[in-house]
């Protein structure tokens, strides 16, 4: 059985995933093209991993993009075989700041106490 790849929504509807894909698509549609697969490939469990993913900490994982920014999605489990995307950032280095992680982790729990 494949997982589901959902984004996380706001309470008021906006979807902060959506909109950094909506830019990507406009500034670097190679990137974009790149990142939708791998989005598409989490679907499947093999790709839970390194080179594609990797784990965060605090129930976090990326989905890891290099190209000519990094590209990276961070995301999280939910039961019934469910992935949710949470944040999107594009960086020069290899280190993820703490602020997007901070960022990842409130999203996380707003979606957590939210939608159950």
């Amino acid at each position: 059985m494949d997982f589901i790849v959902e984004f996380y929504e706001t309470a008021n509807g906006n979807c902060p995933v959506r909109d950094f894909l909506d830019e990507l698509k406009d500034s670097d549609p190679d990137d974009f093209a790149s990142v939708l697969a791998g989005l598409a490939k989490l679907r499947n469990r093999q790709y839970h991993r390194e080179p594609l993913s990797k784990v965060l900490g605090s129930g976090l994982f990326e989905l890891r993009h290099v190209g000519k920014l990094n590209t990276r999605v961070l995301w999280f489990f939910v039961k019934g075989k469910r992935i949710v995307a949470v944040h999107g950032i594009r960086n020069k280095g290899q280190a993820i700041s703490k602020q997007d992680l901070a960022t990842a982790a409130e999203r996380m729990g707003d979606w957590l106490q939210r939608v159950k």
